[in-house]
C-alpha cells in the first residue's frame, strides 16, 4: 500500500513512518470507548486512516507490540467515523497470565466490547477488516495465513465514505511503541452469504 494514502485523524507526539512500516509510541490516558457500563467517554487515541467509498474490499495489517506492557495497552485496526461511530480490533495487555484478543464496536454513542484470552506471551497479531457496504467483518490470524473469524457486524453510519486504518492507545498511566507492517488493500475475502436466503 502507499502509506501517504492515509492522515492522521489524531497525531501522536512521536511515531515514524518508513517503508512499509509505521510506529506509534503511546500516550498514557488515551482510548476509545462510549459509554455502556463504564459510564465514561474516552475519544482521544491516535488513528492513522485513509478514507475510500468502495463498498467490497479487504484491509490486511500485522501488529507487533512487544513493548506492550501496561494494562490495557493496545494496537490494532481501526474503522474511525466520528466519536459516537466506530469499531476497533486489538489485542489488551491484562496481565503475566493472559491479554484480551477483542472487538469493539460503536454505534450511536453506545459501545460493545467481544473479547477472548489469549496467551500473554503473544506479541503479534494479524488482523484483517472486510466490507460489504454497511456490514463488516473482522479477522484474526497468527501467521497472516489463515484466517479466523473474531466478529460480524453492522456499522448504522458506515454505508457511504468511510475512514479506516490503525491505532494505538495506553488508556492507564503507560506508553509503549506499536509497530505495524504487511498493510495490504484487497479485493473483498469475506464472500457474499451462499446459505439460507433471506425472508
Amino acid at each position: 500500500m502507499n502509506l501517504q494514502q492515509f492522515q492522521w485523524t489524531r497525531q501522536p507526539k512521536e511515531y515514524e513512518i518508513g517503508e512499509g512500516q509505521i510506529s506509534i509510541t503511546t500516550e498514557p490516558h488515551t482510548d476509545l470507548w462510549q459509554r455502556t457500563y463504564y459510564h465514561f467517554r474516552n475519544d482521544n487515541a491516535p488513528l492513522l486512516q485513509m478514507e475510500t467509498e468502495e463498498k467490497f474490499f479487504s484491509f490486511i495489517v500485522k501488529t507487533d507490540f512487544t513493548e506492550s506492557h501496561h494494562r490495557f495497552d493496545q494496537c490494532g485496526i481501526v474503522l474511525y467515523l466520528d466519536s459516537e461511530n466506530w469499531l476497533k480490533a486489538s489485542v489488551e495487555a491484562e496481565n503475566e497470565q493472559f491479554q484480551h484478543l477483542g472487538s469493539v464496536v460503536t454505534n450511536h454513542g453506545y459501545s460493545d466490547w467481544a473479547t477472548t484470552e489469549i496467551p500473554a506471551d503473544v506479541k503479534e497479531m494479524w488482523y484483517r477488516l472486510s466490507r460489504r457496504e454497511d456490514d463488516y467483518c473482522i479477522e484474526c490470524s497468527a501467521d497472516g495465513k489463515r484466517f479466523q473469524q473474531m466478529r460480524v457486524c453492522h456499522m448504522w453510519e458506515g454505508s457511504g465514505k468511510i475512514r479506516f486504518g490503525i491505532y494505538a492507545c495506553s488508556p492507564e498511566e503507560s506508553s509503549f511503541r506499536a509497530v505495524f507492517t504487511n498493510l495490504h488493500l484487497t479485493e473483498c475475502a469475506w464472500k457474499a452469504h451462499d446459505g439460507q436466503q433471506p425472508d
